[in-house]
């Protein structure tokens, strides 16, 4: 486990958790209390790092049930956080990390209060500045335009930016961000499906433990081929 939920999550805690676990949850939906069950389902089947999105109703107060509940060693941010206000909203409400969607004010603010940020870019400039900005990692999105060929393309000349692919990636797509040489994926509607809305939780616990089922055997076969058994 990377901390507790009574331990401050840092920036660097934060890339250590993504790059060990490979996964972070997004949750979107029209029902924040749904939301916060399907943030929880998440975590109970695996997942340490979930995000609700602002755009959910009542997603502060989703966020507050998370954190209050969450299991040891999970932990529960915001997405879609656009502005300065934002920030502090998520932040009195138990976030522990921000993602952004595009290089949004929000990435600043975060830096400056010592908040990891994952923060949305797509291009080689919005990459970079999104790390001189203070960014924890670069939120990829979406992922789905470029594929694994332009996430390695990317990485060519940024070796040292953390890269979490978002946006279109499902069970099938995940492996190949991780081999083009992605921290994490991060995973919505492919693993939610209509959980956030009030939809069955069963098979969405089920996609997710697929998921961190996966995540584990990829790590494997690389500390495998590393020379390095797990």
């Amino acid at each position: 486990m990377v901390n507790d939920m009574t331990t401050e999550l840092t920036p660097e805690l934060l890339l250590a958790g993504i790059r060990e676990t490979r996964l972070v949850a997004i949750v979107r939906g029209t029902d924040g209390g749904a939301a916060a069950k399907a943030a929880l389902a998440a975590m109970e089947e695996g997942f340490r790092f979930v995000e609700i999105a602002l755009t959910t109703p009542d997603a502060l107060t989703a966020i507050r049930t998370v954190r209050d509940t969450a299991p040891a060693g999970c932990f529960v941010g915001a997405g879609t956080v656009l502005t300065a206000q934002d920030v502090d909203l998520v932040a009195q409400a138990g976030g522990q990390f921000m993602v952004t969607p595009a290089l949004a004010e929000s990435i600043d603010a975060s830096a400056a209060r010592g908040i990891p940020v994952l923060a949305g870019a797509l291009t080689p400039t919005e990459a970079y500045e999104a790390m001189t900005r203070g960014a924890t990692a670069v939120k990829l999105f979406p992922a789905s335009i470029g594929g694994p060929g332009y996430l390695k393309a990317l990485r060519d000349p940024f070796p040292g930016i953390p890269f979490i692919a978002v946006g279109g990636v499902g069970i099938d797509e995940a492996t190949g961000y991780w081999q083009a040489g992605a921290v994490a994926v991060g995973l919505g509607g492919p693993l939610f499906g209509d959980s956030a809305s009030g939809g069955d939780l069963a098979p969405m616990r089920a996609r997710a433990g697929a998921f961190v089922a996966l995540a584990a055997d990829f790590a494997r076969a690389e500390a495998d081929a590393a020379g390095h058994p797990q």
